[in-house]
């Protein structure tokens, strides 16, 4: 199986002068759950090249078994530093895209017009798309063939408005995950802060925070090795 995974070139944290970037367990755990099923996985990012990461998490209280996997993988660290440009790819190519998120994906992958593109042609083809975290995002603007937001009657979830309090950021971010998920009317839950929540509906499978990265990435795995039903595919449409 192909997977793509879609990550952030943003690396500013606002105007604070910090920087942002992938969070890296999100990154580094669905991988492995990737790498081990066997699945041929494919990095993109809008610029290309290497995506920045949010030092933050590096951290030792942020460490996971995944990430000290991914400090000794020179194989998967050579992957991370030459992701290919988002723009080049197709979304035949694969049978699911997934997004680690980290702050990043703010402000660019909600407004990119390729990622958009390729989640777009992923719903019409009923292929999975998974998202955690600061990776919903990237699903602001996506539609379906017949203009209505792509997670609208959908039950999902995604980082919470008061794990961004939590975390002092409210006012730095450009607009936050939970109340933009609401405003395209999608069916927003989450659990307790900091706690894994995963929502599954058809073939979209969303997390709601780092600790929700292996949870999410185990269910768009048991999506993606599954054919789609006829649910599953959007109906025939003017694109």
């Amino acid at each position: 199986m192909n997977i793509l995974m879609v990550l952030t070139s943003h690396g500013d944290l606002g105007k604070t002068g910090k920087s942002t970037g992938v969070w890296l367990e999100e990154f580094a755990a669905p991988y492995y759950i990737f790498k081990d099923a066997g699945a041929r996985i494919t990095l993109a990012s809008p610029k290309g090249g290497q995506p920045p990461l949010d030092p933050k998490s590096r951290d030792p209280g942020a460490e996971t078994e995944a990430i000290r996997r991914f400090n000794a993988d020179r194989e998967a660290q050579a992957a991370f530093t030459d992701t290919v440009l988002l723009s080049s790819v197709s979304h035949e190519e694969f049978e699911g895209v997934f997004y680690p998120g980290g702050h990043g994906p703010l402000w660019d992958l909600s407004e990119d017009r390729d990622s958009i593109t390729v989640l777009e042609s992923m719903a019409a083809a009923g292929k999975p798309i998974g998202a955690v975290c600061h990776g919903l995002a990237a699903l602001r603007h996506a539609k379906r063939y017949d203009g209505r937001p792509l997670v609208e009657g959908k039950r999902v979830t995604g980082f919470s408005n008061s794990e961004e309090e939590a975390a002092q950021l409210t006012s730095i971010v450009p607009f936050l995950v939970e109340d933009s998920l609401k405003q395209k009317g999608g069916i927003y839950s989450k659990a307790p802060d900091w706690q894994s929540h995963v929502e599954v509906d058809s073939q979209l499978i969303t997390g709601q925070n780092p600790a929700s990265s292996e949870d999410a990435a185990r269910a768009f795995l048991q999506a993606v090795s599954r054919e789609p039903d006829s649910g599953d595919r959007e109906a025939e449409g003017p694109r």
